[in-house]
C-alpha cells in the first residue's frame, strides 16, 4: 500500500508533469486581472454593476480562440519559432505581451473616462495574449505526456492555475488594500516571469502525427493534385492547420452533444463567478478580509478539490466524475444564497468559500481531464482550443448579463436563479451517459514529423 502511495506521488514529481505546475500559474495569474480583480477595482471606482458585467466581455478572447489557434498550431515566429521551437516560441511570445499589457493597466484611473476605456482595452490585449498562451500551453501539456499522466498533469496545471489565482485574486487584493492598484497590478505583471523560466528550462516536444490525420491530410492532397504548386501549397497548408482538426472532430459520434455539454457544463458556476467580489464588498467585507479568507482559505480547498477530483476520475472514470462534481458545484451556489440570507459573518463566509473552492476544483480537474482525452494528438492547439473556448462562452458571453441579473432580482434570488442554470448541463450529461458510452479507445500510432 505504501508503495503504490508513493508510486501514485511519484508521478507528480516527473519533470514534465511538475514543468505543468508552473505553466499552470501561468495561465491562471491574467484571469483574475481581467475577471473578479477587475471587478473589485471597478466596483470601488464606483461602476454599475451591469457595467461591471458588460466589462467581463473583454474575455471574449478566450471564447473565440479557436478562430487563431491554427495559426499558434503551425505558423512560425520570426526568430523566435528557429530559437526556440514552434510551442516554447509561441508561449514566450504570448507571455511577453501579457508582461506588458498588465504593467500598462497598472497606473490607469477608472473613475474618469478616458482612464476607465484604457483600461478595459488593455483589459482586452491582456485576455487576448492570455487566451493565446493557453493555446499553447494546452497543445504542450497534451504533447509532452502520454495518456497515462494526463491526469496528475491536469491536476498539476489546476493546482498551478489555482495558485496563480490566489496570488492575482487574493493578494492584488492585499496589495491595492495597502498600496493601492497600480501596485498591486504591477506586481502581477512581475509574476509572469515565471512563466517565461519555465519555457527556457524545459524542452520543445516533438510533433506527433496519427493514422487518422494522415488519412485526412492525404485525402485533401490526392483532392488538389491538380492544382498550380503555390496555390496547391497554400490550399494545403489550410486544409491540415485548419479544415483536419475540425473533420476529425466531427466524424465522432454524438459531437454535437459534446460541444453543447461544454459550454452548459460550469454556465450556473461562472454566472456566479464574477459577481462573488462585488457581492462580499456589498456585504460588507473588506479587501483584506476577502484577500485573507476568500483567497487564502480557498486555495487549501481547492488543492484538496483537484486531489478528490483526480481520485474521482481514477476510481470512477470521467463522465461520472463529471455528473458528481457538477451536482456539487450547483449546491455551492445554494450555500451562496445561505450567505445572502445570513448576511456579514466571517464563519458563514468560510464555508461559503471553503464549498465553492472545494467543488470547483474537483469539477475542475475532471473538466480538464475530460477536454483532454477528446483531443486528437495530431490537432492538439486547435481541437483544445476549440472546446476550452466553448467552455470559455459560459463565462463570457453567457454570464455576461449577471451583473443585470443581479440588479434586477437582489442577491438571494441571484443565486438561486444561477443554481438552476447548473441543471441544463447535468441534464445533458445523464443523456450523453445513456445514450453514447464510454468506449475503450484504440492506442494512436505517432509518427516524428518536421515543422
Amino acid at each position: 500500500m505504501i508503495r503504490d502511495w508513493a508510486a501514485a506521488l511519484a508521478v507528480y514529481l516527473d519533470r514534465r508533469v511538475l514543468s505543468l505546475l508552473f505553466l499552470g500559474f501561468s495561465s491562471g495569474l491574467p484571469l483574475a486581472l481581467t475577471g473578479s480583480t477587475l471587478a473589485a477595482r471597478l466596483e470601488q471606482a464606483g461602476i454599475s454593476l451591469t457595467e461591471i458585467g458588460l466589462i467581463a466581455l473583454v474575455g471574449i478572447a478566450y471564447t473565440l480562440k479557436f478562430f487563431w489557434s491554427p495559426l499558434v498550431d503551425r505558423l512560425p515566429l520570426p526568430l523566435l519559432t528557429a530559437r526556440f521551437g514552434r510551442r516554447r516560441g509561441w508561449m514566450l511570445f504570448a507571455q511577453v505581451m501579457l508582461l506588458v499589457a498588465v504593467a500598462m493597466m497598472a497606473p490607469l484611473d477608472p473613475s474618469e473616462p478616458a482612464g476607465l476605456l484604457r483600461l478595459v482595452s488593455w483589459a482586452a490585449v491582456v485576455a487576448f495574449a492570455s487566451a493565446t498562451q493557453d493555446i499553447v500551453i494546452d497543445a504542450y501539456r497534451t504533447e509532452i505526456l502520454e495518456e497515462s499522466r494526463l491526469g496528475a498533469g491536469a491536476a498539476n496545471l489546476v493546482f498551478g492555475y489555482r495558485i496563480a489565482m490566489l496570488v492575482s485574486g487574493g493578494g492584488a487584493l492585499i496589495i491595492a488594500n495597502y498600496y493601492g492598484w497600480t501596485a498591486a497590478y504591477a506586481a502581477m505583471a512581475v509574476c509572469m516571469v515565471v512563466g517565461m523560466i519555465t519555457v527556457l528550462v524545459n524542452p520543445e516536444p516533438k510533433v506527433r502525427r496519427t493514422a487518422e490525420s494522415e488519412r485526412l491530410e492525404e485525402a485533401g492532397a490526392a483532392r488538389l493534385a491538380g492544382a498550380p504548386r503555390g496555390v496547391r501549397s497554400a490550399a494545403l497548408w489550410v486544409h491540415s492547420a485548419v479544415i483536419c482538426p475540425f473533420a476529425e472532430f466531427m466524424t465522432r459520434p454524438g459531437w454535437i452533444a459534446v460541444l453543447l455539454f461544454i459550454v452548459f457544463y460550469k454556465y450556473g458556476d461562472a454566472l456566479l463567478g464574477f459577481m462573488a467580489t462585488p457581492f462580499y464588498l456589498r456585504t460588507g467585507f473588506s479587501l483584506a478580509e476577502i484577500g485573507v479568507l476568500s483567497k487564502g482559505w480557498g486555495l487549501a480547498a481547492t488543492l484538496i478539490g483537484a486531489g478528490l477530483g483526480g481520485w474521482l476520475v481514477a476510481r470512477h472514470g470521467v463522465l461520472k466524475s463529471l455528473l458528481i462534481c457538477g451536482v456539487l458545484q450547483a449546491a455551492s451556489n445554494l450555500v451562496f444564497a445561505l450567505q445572502a440570507y445570513v448576511g456579514y459573518s466571517l464563519p458563514m463566509l468560510a464555508v461559503t468559500i471553503g464549498f465553492e473552492n472545494l467543488t470547483g476544483g474537483m469539477g475542475t480537474t475532471a473538466f480538464v481531464a475530460y477536454l483532454s482525452s477528446l483531443c486528437n494528438v495530431a490537432y492538439t492547439a486547435t481541437q483544445y482550443a476549440l472546446l476550452s473556448s466553448l467552455a470559455a462562452a459560459s463565462r463570457t458571453a453567457l454570464s455576461a448579463g449577471g451583473g443585470w441579473l443581479a440588479d434586477q432580482t437582489g442577491w438571494l434570488m441571484f443565486f438561486l436563479l444561477t443554481t438552476l442554470a447548473a441543471l441544463p448541463g447535468l441534464a445533458l450529461l445523464i443523456w450523453m451517459m445513456r445514450r453514447y458510452p464510454p468506449e475503450e479507445k484504440p492506442p494512436a500510432t505517432a509518427v516524428p514529423h518536421p515543422d
